[in-house]
């Protein structure tokens, strides 16, 4: 198995830059949605038992998360906020009771997949969590 330190820093580099996009494209898809206030933000808000008058304030956050996220001296300010409007996400599903892998997870997923991009992009980030094979290494 090879540990962050024998690989090749360019393809970490690149595959941060790949899930880090991925989470970017999927994060503009949606607060895109809301910004426009789509026809289906206000019913998934219903049914999540939300105001349907706060998408577009929800929107505007999460453009604000991500814009911090994609600048990169911002973007450890970005990942802290992102992770945090990810909190709100999953404690609404769970008070919804939405099924678990699904729905209250998505928001975990995606906070992975932010810091794992960065991670892997960021050597000063990598220092500060270095990745161990073991507890006794």
């Amino acid at each position: 198995m090879t540990t962050p330190d024998q690989a090749s820093p360019r393809a970490m580099l690149w595959t941060g830059r790949v899930l880090s996009g991925l989470f970017v494209a999927f994060m503009l898809m949606d607060l895109t949605m809301k910004l426009l206030d789509l026809p289906v933000v206000a019913e998934t808000s219903r049914q999540l038992g939300l105001p349907t008058d706060q998408a577009r304030l929800l929107g505007t956050i999460q453009l604000i998360c991500v814009a911090l996220y994609v600048y990169p001296r911002t973007s450890v300010l970005g990942a802290i906020l992102v992770t945090a409007y990810m909190g709100g996400a999953i404690e609404t599903h769970l008070r919804v009771a939405s099924p678990l892998f699904t729905h209250i997870l998505f928001g975990v997923y995606l906070a992975l997949i932010a810091w794992g991009g960065l991670w892997l992009r960021d050597a000063r980030l990598r220092s500060l969590f270095p990745w161990r094979r073991s507890l006794t290494a």
